[in-house]
């Protein structure tokens, strides 16, 4: 038994040990994502290309509903930093732009600000305290990782910001669209949001939700 075990152990600590020494492992986006990532490419075929990126010079198209945007650099479009746990991002908040609550699964955030000026906050998951600051550039948040967050262009002049998360995938999930933006019926989401059925289908019929 002693022995079944040990030989256990030191196979796991072998498995760990060459994934350890590994350089990097870009990822190949020609196969599936998987929990613990892509697969890694060929290093054969891995070049300088693959730690570069240059997709944040040029935000996304604003979103004329939130009047913001968020251009990811995550591994499925930045295939270097797979495996690494970390990932950024570019927020573009035109006057009167907002993030909607919403939480990333995955990681946690830090934002930095670059021009205008950012309120954001986060809502604790122990007694639903309330963080919040009004940032001006060159200014930094931290947004623990699964915690319901915000960002509001609280100035005269569209904002900029970038962040960065403590993984490559950190999901996102914003609380408006999942409660409004699906088939979830009217009645169930009046019974968990306190909320009268008519405001409900209102935000479901601007979200794009039925039922």
């Amino acid at each position: 038994m002693y022995f079944q075990t040990f030989f256990i152990f030191s196979l796991l600590f072998i498995s760990s040990s060459h994934a350890a020494v590994l350089d990097f492992c870009v990822g190949d986006l020609s196969l599936p994502d998987g929990p613990g990532g892509y697969s890694c490419k060929k290093p054969s075929k891995v070049t300088a290309d693959d730690f570069a990126y240059s997709g944040l010079a040029t935000p996304v198209k604003l979103n004329p509903l939130i009047k913001a945007a968020v251009t990811p650099a995550f591994a499925p479009q930045f295939p270097g930093l797979n495996g690494l746990g970390i990932s950024m991002a570019r927020l573009d908040l035109a006057v009167s732009g907002v993030i909607p609550m919403h939480t990333h699964p995955g990681g946690s955030e830090v934002l930095y600000v670059v021009q205008g000026y950012i309120c954001a906050g986060f809502v604790s998951s122990s007694d639903n305290k309330v963080f919040f600051k009004n940032l001006k550039p060159g200014d930094i948040m931290v947004f623990p990782q699964g915690l319901l967050h915000f960002q509001i262009n609280s100035g005269k002049t569209a904002a900029l910001a970038v962040v960065s998360f403590s993984s490559q995938t950190p999901g996102l999930q914003i609380t408006d669209f999942a409660l409004f933006a699906n088939d979830l019926p009217t009645e169930i989401v009046a019974a968990t949001t306190f909320l009268d059925a008519a405001t409900i289908k209102k935000l479901k019929g601007v979200l794009g939700g039925t039922n």
